[in-house]
Order: C-alpha cells, then sequence, then structure tokens
C-alpha cells in the first residue's frame, strides 16, 4: 500500500503513545507502510503542541497517556475534520464516551492489522476528513 495525499506522495500521521518501545515499533511500522511520522508524543500536552503546529493527515491515539485521558487531542482533531483512531488494550470500551464509534486498533496488534485499520480510515475519514494546517500560535 502506498499512501497517495501529503507532500511526495506520503500521508503524514501523529503518533501518541507513552510507552516509548510501543511508540518505536509503531513509528518502524508506518514507516515500513510508506507513512510519514511527524511526530510521536509521549504526553497529552506534547500532542497538542504537534496537532496546533504541524499539517497532519491522520493521528493514531493511545487512550490513556501516563494518567491523562486524550480527550484534549482527540477533540481538537474532530474539530479540524482530521481522522484518528485509538489504539488501546481495552479495545473499544476503553474509548471516552464522547467518541465512541471512532475506529479502534486492540493492542497488540500486527502490523498487517494496523495497515488495514489505516486504509479503512483514509477510505471512510472517521466522519473526520481532511488535512489540518498548522494552527496560528
Amino acid at each position: 500500500m502506498t499512501p497517495d495525499a501529503g507532500p511526495k506522495g506520503r500521508r503524514r500521521l501523529l503518533v501518541v503513545e507513552d510507552e516509548t518501545l510501543i511508540g518505536m515499533l509503531l513509528e518502524d511500522m508506518l514507516t515500513d507502510l510508506g507513512y510519514e511520522v511527524v511526530g510521536t508524543a509521549p504526553t497529552v500536552s506534547q500532542a497538542m503542541d504537534v496537532v496546533r503546529g504541524s499539517e497532519l493527515d491522520a493521528a493514531i491515539l493511545d487512550v490513556n497517556v501516563n494518567g491523562e485521558a486524550i480527550n484534549p487531542v482527540a477533540a481538537f482533531l474532530k474539530d479540524r475534520g482530521v481522522p484518528f483512531m485509538f489504539a488501546s488494550g481495552y479495545g473499544e470500551r476503553g474509548v471516552p464516551a464522547e467518541f465512541r464509534g471512532c475506529p479502534v486498533l486492540q493492542k497488540p496488534f500486527q502490523q498487517e492489522e494496523l495497515e488495514n485499520a489505516l486504509a479503512l480510515l483514509f477510505s471512510e475519514g472517521s466522519g473526520a476528513g481532511g488535512t489540518a494546517k498548522p494552527e496560528a500560535v
């Protein structure tokens, strides 16, 4: 699969993951699949900095980031029409109520599952298609 959006035909993704090894593995998988990882944020605060200052095509969000709910990041992305999915060991039941119905990638997952989830995310746009432009800070 070769993504077809973004500069040089690559889609730009944000990964929000507080477990360093999982974040690195996810970044490697995405790169292998032809995506550009704009950033891997280990905190909600750092994720907000990235979403405010980067053009994104999508995001993969851990539900609980160092004990903090991902809600502000998900709400920001949703408001700007950027598709996102959650990655959670708790599956759909771990997703905040206001985001139920958003795609969920159950941890642990294989690269093929990630690839399929992203294909679905981009085909459906997660109800929030588009590319976010950096916000003036």
